[in-house]
């Protein structure tokens, strides 16, 4: 395990414009909401939260040549985060419309400059960060045909460095898209495996976490199912299993928290903390995104 060092992150830089309903969508008509933009994306965001954590960071992505993608990475630069962000002529910044409602969500995305993402940007990255000691990158570099050589990229150059690595599955839909045993074969002895619920049952079936964490450690060597209000679950091929329960908060904007989950754990398991510690920490993270609007560490 890893202790101390710069952990480099790799996925997407998006443009956030998240709406929270005042009231259920009313298809074909009005919906009031409170709408928000503001910078995204599973990568960036995760960087950010650690951050702010004072954790050194590096993130590894694209966006494009435009003022969107110059806010996103001033942002970013501002944040305490170290960008190895390439900027793509004729490509837009990426942007997700968000429509959050309690504590569920469903983005609407265009991934934009993110699916140009290279091989070479990360192998220029990790040459430019000799203190990386951990890679963590984004499932959605891997889940998109045009961004997988870079993902996969990422965590063989990880490996052939010693660093040790981490994947969070990102997504549902396109994970039961491209196949439970294509992914698990791309992340196949990762460090750690970051699942939520949904992520989980198309990966391993089934509806227990504990049993689904057992099913995902013969591909990862490590397994976090992330459960939402239930809280999260921790599976290791040494058959250590913890549990913790979710922090109660009252619930404004669920975008971005699993991103800010994602940072505390790792934050706190690089330093060498416990599975217990580790997942306390990530739910005060958690715990911090969903009590406010937006993806990122407020202020």
């Amino acid at each position: 395990m890893s202790g101390g060092g710069r952990v480099l992150v790799v996925g997407d830089v998006i443009t956030d414009v998240v709406a929270v309903l005042a009231a259920p969508l009313a298809r074909g008509s009005d919906t009031a909401a409170g709408i928000q933009f503001a910078g995204g994306g599973q990568a960036a965001n995760t960087a950010s939260w650690l951050a702010a954590q004072g954790i050194p960071v590096t993130l590894v992505g694209a966006v494009g040549d435009d003022d969107a993608g110059r806010q996103r990475v001033a942002e970013l630069t501002a944040a305490g985060v170290d960008c190895a962000v390439q900027r793509i002529a004729g490509w837009p910044t990426g942007t997700v419309i968000v429509l959050a409602a309690g504590d569920e969500r469903t983005m609407i995305t265009e991934r934009g400059a993110n699916v140009r993402l290279r091989p070479a940007h990360v192998d220029a990255a990790l040459a430019a960060a000799p203190d990386a000691t951990h890679l963590h990158l984004s499932g959605y570099a891997l889940l998109d045909a045009d961004s997988r050589p870079a993902g996969l990229r990422a965590l063989a150059a990880a490996r052939e460095r010693g660093l040790t690595t981490s994947v969070d599955a990102a997504s549902a839909a396109p994970l039961r898209a491209v196949g439970p045993a294509a992914f698990l074969a791309w992340v196949r002895d990762v460090d750690l495996l970051l699942v939520n619920t949904d992520e989980a049952t198309v990966l391993a079936g089934g509806l227990d976490p504990v049993a689904q964490g057992r099913a995902l450690v013969a591909s990862a060597r490590r397994v976090v199912v992330k459960q939402g209000s239930a809280g999260a679950t921790w599976v290791d091929r040494s058959a250590t299993v913890t549990a913790v329960p979710a922090r109660r908060v009252a619930v404004v904007d669920v975008t971005g928290a699993g991103d800010a989950f994602a940072a505390g754990l790792l934050a706190a398991w690089l330093a060498g903390a416990p599975s217990k510690v580790a997942l306390d920490r990530a739910a005060d993270l958690g715990a911090a995104a969903v009590s406010q609007v937006g993806a990122r560490p407020a202020g």
